[in-house]
């Protein structure tokens, strides 16, 4: 039996993405062409997840529509806020299946290229000065992903520590108040900032940031080292490892959709087990 290909959407997958769309009804004079299905939309934007190809090369032998319409429907469901919403379901189905620990969470960031400018790029200290973006995630003690945001290349990551606490959001899943916020939140030197520390304090988290000009083996990369495999799996899909895209909406829905297909390969994981 063939292998299923990583952008084919299983009936599993799919029942969790489709009552998350938005309904288009069709008009009743003047229809015009059938729209084509969400399904193969929804796997032609896997695809180019997946591959990193340009939309224009979209193969037509697949099936998933031309890669203008693919386009079309992700910028039609990003506007809709399809991408937080699939996150925030799988994360709730984690905790449900205790495979969500918010005992502490790690932050770090990420820097990529840009080839072409845009919001959300800038001139990067670490690539000499070409343009890029940096991706900031925040992940629970194993590494699930909990937030992401995106930020230009020239921006320092500990700007963004706050904001990803903030991103991460409510996770329901088992009966009671909803968890957003993790115990303890970790992150290397490029965090130490005594303004950035009392804001942490002030929502409730306690920081564990490694201080600077202190020798290295403090102990906080034995826990903290799963923000970076995350980055690894995140950086699988090719499409996130180089940002070709002018819009930031466009880029940060894929980040986001990067994440949501962590999140779900391991709440199988967690259900096989």
């Amino acid at each position: 039996m063939a292998r299923p290909k990583p952008w084919e959407a299983d009936d599993e997958l799919w029942a969790v993405v489709q009552p998350l769309l938005p309904t288009v009804e069709r008009r009743p004079r003047h229809p015009g062409r059938k729209r084509h299905p969400d399904r193969l939309a929804f796997q032609g934007i896997l695809f180019v997840l997946h591959t990193g190809i340009a939309w224009e090369h979209m193969p037509q032998e697949l099936g998933f529509g031309s890669g203008m319409t693919c386009w079309r429907r992700l910028a039609e469901w990003t506007e809709a806020g399809v991408w937080p919403r699939l996150h925030e379901v799988l994360l709730a189905g984690l905790r449900k299946a205790n495979a969500l620990d918010f005992s502490r969470a790690a932050v770090d960031g990420s820097h990529i290229r840009a080839f072409k400018t845009g919001a959300k790029t800038g001139r990067s200290p670490v690539d000499r000065g070409r343009t890029g973006s940096k991706h900031h995630l925040i992940t629970d003690a194993t590494g699930i992903p909990l937030a992401a945001t995106l930020t230009g290349g020239n921006r320092n990551d500990v700007t963004q520590l706050i904001p990803l606490l903030h991103a991460v959001p409510p996770v329901r899943g088992k009966r009671g108040r909803p968890r957003h916020r993790p115990d303890v939140v970790l992150a290397d030197r490029g965090y130490d900032h005594g303004k950035y520390r009392r804001l942490v304090w002030d929502l409730g988290v306690k920081p564990l940031i490694a201080r600077r000009g202190t020798e290295h083996g403090s102990g906080l990369g034995a826990q903290r080292w799963v923000v970076e495999r995350a980055f690894a799996h995140l950086h699988w899909f090719r499409r996130l490892r180089i940002r070709w895209e002018v819009r930031d909406d466009i880029h940060e829905a894929f980040l986001t959709l990067g994440c949501a297909l962590i999140c779900w390969r391991r709440l199988n994981d967690a259900v096989v087990r």
